[in-house]
């Protein structure tokens, strides 16, 4: 009698607790506007976040355990108060782009100040249906054109002291987080998955955004893990596990006469395994841009079978059907590659190509040990005399067909034996390249 009373006893306080959740000011759950599994909700939440962001207090709205749908959502600010929107459930997107009527993403945040976007949900961009059609940007030229427009899954524009924190952004049509004009925003225990082959499905980018911190964060894409547009700054990525993907990407930088400078990167302690490429920076040769890219830093960084493990090339070409007569006018300076460790999917591990207008300053490789099948690693450079201290590659020469040979510039280190001379590059050190970044809207 007295065990059936105990469970009768928790059963109502169970059932007392959840009622008085639910009922708490500023905590608004969907349901009460409409919403349900399997079915739509996109205006169960815009209804919801219209009564949040109007609250005078702190709001939260919350997206329980299930699974939904969701439409074209775009909320906006300035809101009265903080609005948290708590995600425990998986939200999907439409499969076909023709749904979302166009729109450069799936979901928008815009103008929004103390935004928190939390939970263990999933935002599932069901983009599968997209990447069998689409356009590759590093090897269709014709990407370039916007007709094969896909969806970013979630995109913050003009936020500023953002959180995402716990939730996971799944299969992307296209980007899985694009960060555009925000300042202080942070992405702290973030999950986002796509398959290797999916196309253009960065992890997350950013431009023209000041204070981007990524940390505790596992990414694995068909593209760029974490990729910096032009206008970047104080960019902080740590404790980032990323692969399969093309590794973490500063550019592709130069291509637009409007970019802005790109400053203030620390990339500490992540791990990248089976990517495409490792650490990279990268500006386009033979274009109108010129900006300054300084304070860059990579430092304890464990590469698994990475195929290009530490890349500089300021001769960006996808397509190879760019025009090189004339050198990239990106400078860059204060660049350094610390406590680097692991193993090489190609015999040059380090390569760093810079521009024969404006050369690298300022270029550090400091403890640097990469190895290729058991034996170490090799680097190839231009245009750069870096400074190399502890264990690194000595930086043999790299002739291209827009560089002769008296000008390029070895470490004082290298010697006639380690230096590689080749009017072009071998398969196994050419790069495959990702999609060059907007850090502006596209045109619709």
């Amino acid at each position: 009698m007295m065990k059936k009373l105990s469970i009768a006893i928790i059963i109502s306080f169970l059932y007392f607790l959840a009622n008085f959740v639910a009922a708490q000011p500023g905590v608004l759950d969907i349901s009460k506007f409409g919403g349900a599994p399997n079915a739509d909700i996109t205006q169960a939440f815009t209804t919801a976040w219209n009564e949040a962001c109007a609250s005078a207090t702190a709001a939260k709205i919350l997206v329980p355990a299930g699974t939904y749908k969701m439409g074209l959502l775009e909320v906006k600010g300035p809101c009265k108060a903080p609005v948290e929107v708590q995600v425990d459930g998986t939200i999907q997107a439409p499969p076909n782009m023709a749904d979302l009527k166009g729109a450069e993403q799936w979901i928008r945040f815009d103008s929004i100040e103390s935004l928190t976007l939390s939970g263990k949900g999933v935002f599932d961009g069901q983009g599968a249906t997209c990447w069998k059609s689409a356009s590759i940007a590093w090897k269709d030229k014709s990407h370039e054109t916007g007709s094969d427009k896909r969806a970013i899954n979630i995109y913050f524009a003009s936020c500023t002291n953002t959180l995402v924190t716990g939730i996971t952004s799944k299969d992307s049509k296209y980007f899985h987080f694009n960060v555009l004009g925000c300042n202080n925003i942070t992405f702290d225990g973030v999950t986002i998955i796509a398959p290797d082959a999916s196309p253009n499905t960065d992890g997350i980018h950013m431009g023209r955004s000041n204070g981007v911190t990524i940390t505790n964060t596992n990414i694995g894409t068909g593209d760029d893990c974490v990729s910096l547009g032009d206008g970047s700054k104080k960019v902080t990525v740590q404790n980032v596990n990323c692969g399969p993907g093309h590794g973490i990407s500063v550019g592709s930088l130069g291509k637009y006469p409007n970019e802005e400078n790109v400053e203030g990167l620390l990339v500490k302690n992540c791990t990248l395994t089976k990517t495409e490429n490792g650490v990279r920076i990268k500006t386009w040769p033979d274009t109108a841009g010129k900006i300054t890219v300084t304070d860059m830093h990579f430092e304890d960084i464990t590469m698994n079978n990475v195929m290009n493990p530490v890349i500089v090339d300021q001769e960006y070409c996808p397509w190879n059907k760019c025009s090189k007569k004339n050198p990239s006018l990106i400078k860059l300076s204060k660049v350094t590659f610390k406590n680097i460790k692991g193993t090489s999917g190609t015999a040059e591990g380090v390569t760093i190509i810079c521009s024969s207008g404006v050369p690298c300053d300022g270029v550090e490789l400091n403890n640097v040990d990469l190895t290729f099948n058991g034996a170490p690693a090799t680097a190839k450079c231009a245009h750069v005399n870096p400074l190399v201290t502890g264990k690194a590659p000595v930086c043999g020469a790299s002739t291209s067909p827009t560089t002769s040979p008296a000008a390029a510039t070895t470490s004082p280190a290298a010697s006639p034996a380690a230096a590689t001379t080749s009017p072009t590059a071998s398969p196994a050190s050419v790069p495959k390249e990702s999609a060059p970044k907007e850090s502006t809207p596209k045109e619709g």
